[in-house]
């Protein structure tokens, strides 16, 4: 059963493909020549480490390759062959560094391997060729790096591939962007696995934004600001502690002490966005971490988010996540933790 989230590009299939492989709480990074070492730090440096506040069991990472590989300039030791991909939960392809080659055929079989045997698998950045050519992108929608989007899409037509998004999650197989993608993504699986709170917690302790939506467009002219350094650094955490109270523009204005044409400027600067859509954004957001997180009532929920009533919180909800918020509780409830 396949439900499409289309604001935040996730297609959740509570059927198949969330971690059921031998070991679901093992992660797997897939290693071999001609991959790249960012990507493949970030996922290490995200799974490799205790989850915060004890939020459950951390995750077991394991590095699988063919034997000892050139990473970029470092030479890496797997602690496995290959052919041990296929007992874990997730299987992570780190980026590609040359789409102009085939991936290794025995890299190609053994993702192919995994996911027959229920494994999560993802890829980051041009780890997407390497999924193309095992199939598992067959009539799925993927992304890469948008520089080589047009190359996957030749190669691979079967793959219908979207240029334009940060990452997207068909269940059983994820894809993302280049670069900082792949944090997006890890933390989008953190809190697939584990709710809002510890994914949060977690990108609070690795100084990222705790949650850019997949459907995010890749390329932004605008860099993401630094913690006190753009004219809304106070405003933004002051509007995200009073979600429950009926802001207006004028509001938030005022609290910044700016022309409300001066605060539309300064939003589309630092959020690319305008104040009222970023508003019922970071209200959305909190009602999603409300659904996972606790028993309340739609009732609650639509209180606690300033959305006043059930009705407006779900004619919101639907319209920017793509489902109900009943219906976003039990999808994302249905899905196993690790073990």
């Amino acid at each position: 059963m396949t439900r499409t989230i289309p604001d935040v590009d996730v297609d959740v299939d509570v059927d198949a493909g969330t971690g059921t492989g031998t070991d679901a709480g093992t992660v797997a990074l897939a290693v071999t020549d001609g991959m790249l070492h960012f990507e493949l730090s970030v996922a290490y440096e995200v799974f490799g480490d205790s989850l915060p506040g004890g939020a459950g069991p951390d995750y077991r990472v394991v590095v699988c390759g063919p034997g000892a590989v050139r990473v970029g300039r470092f030479t890496l030791e797997p602690d496995y062959g290959l052919d041990h991909l296929r007992r874990a939960g997730t299987v992570i392809v780190p980026a590609w560094a040359d789409v102009d080659e085939d991936p290794p055929a025995d890299l190609v079989d053994a993702v192919r391997a995994a996911h027959e045997a229920g494994a999560r698998v993802v890829s980051f950045c041009t780890g997407a060729f390497v999924l193309a050519a095992a199939g598992l992108l067959d009539g799925r929608r993927a992304t890469t790096h948008w520089v080589h989007t047009e190359a996957l899409a030749a190669r691979y037509p079967r793959v219908e591939v979207d240029p334009d998004v940060l990452y997207v999650d068909n269940g059983s197989v994820l894809t993302s962007a280049g670069k900082a993608a792949a944090m997006d993504l890890c933390l989008h699986l953190v809190r697939l696995d584990h709710g809002s709170s510890t994914a949060n917690a977690l990108a609070r302790r690795l100084v990222v934004p705790p949650h850019r939506p997949g459907g995010q467009a890749q390329f932004v002219t605008t860099p993401v600001p630094a913690q006190g350094n753009h004219p809304l650094a106070e405003l933004l955490p002051w509007v995200s502690e009073r979600l429950d109270r009926p802001l207006t523009v004028e509001d938030l204005a005022r609290q910044a002490r700016m022309s409300s044409r001066h605060l539309g400027r300064h939003f589309r600067s630092v959020t690319g966005t305008t104040p009222l859509q970023w508003l019922l954004a970071q209200r959305v957001r909190h009602a999603q971490e409300l659904l996972e997180t606790t028993e309340d009532s739609v009732d609650a929920i639509a209180a606690a988010t300033g959305m006043g009533t059930a009705t407006t919180l779900r004619r919101h909800f639907n319209r920017a996540v793509g489902v109900p918020p009943d219906t976003y509780r039990r999808t994302f409830r249905s899905r196993p933790r690790p073990a």
